[in-house]
């Protein structure tokens, strides 16, 4: 059953976040400029895993309880209800399977000026 793990976890890691889909691979310094300035933000993070490149929002649910459980489980949102805990963070950490992972604008800054040799200070 898909909400066995979730009635076991008490952290609710994946209810403390969002991601979104960057898009297209960023391939330009034009791209990475973009993505410097997104990561500029606090709760802000951009990794890259098996599926693409993304951007991690910080920023947990509202109806997340402190026990962890959620305080609107029968009215949660179809995406939430749509959830497959097949493989989740209950059983190992996302970032075990991030390729890039960039928390802050150094991190994306320094890997810039390793993938463009011509990248300015």
């Amino acid at each position: 059953m898909a909400d066995d793990k979730c009635r076991q976890c008490s952290n609710s890691k994946c209810c403390t976040y969002t991601t979104e889909s960057i898009g297209a691979a960023p391939r330009s310094k034009a791209d990475f400029e973009h993505l410097l300035w997104q990561v500029s933000h606090a709760g802000v993070e951009i990794y890259k895993d098996e599926d693409g490149w993304f951007l991690l929002i910080a920023g947990g649910c509202e109806h997340l309880l402190p026990g962890g459980g959620c305080g609107i489980y029968d009215q949660r949102p179809q995406i939430c209800r749509d959830y497959d805990d097949e493989w989740c963070e209950f059983d190992a950490p996302a970032e075990d399977g991030f390729e890039f992972y960039f928390r802050n604008y150094a991190e994306l800054l320094a890997y810039c000026k390793k993938r463009f040799k011509t990248w300015g200070g």
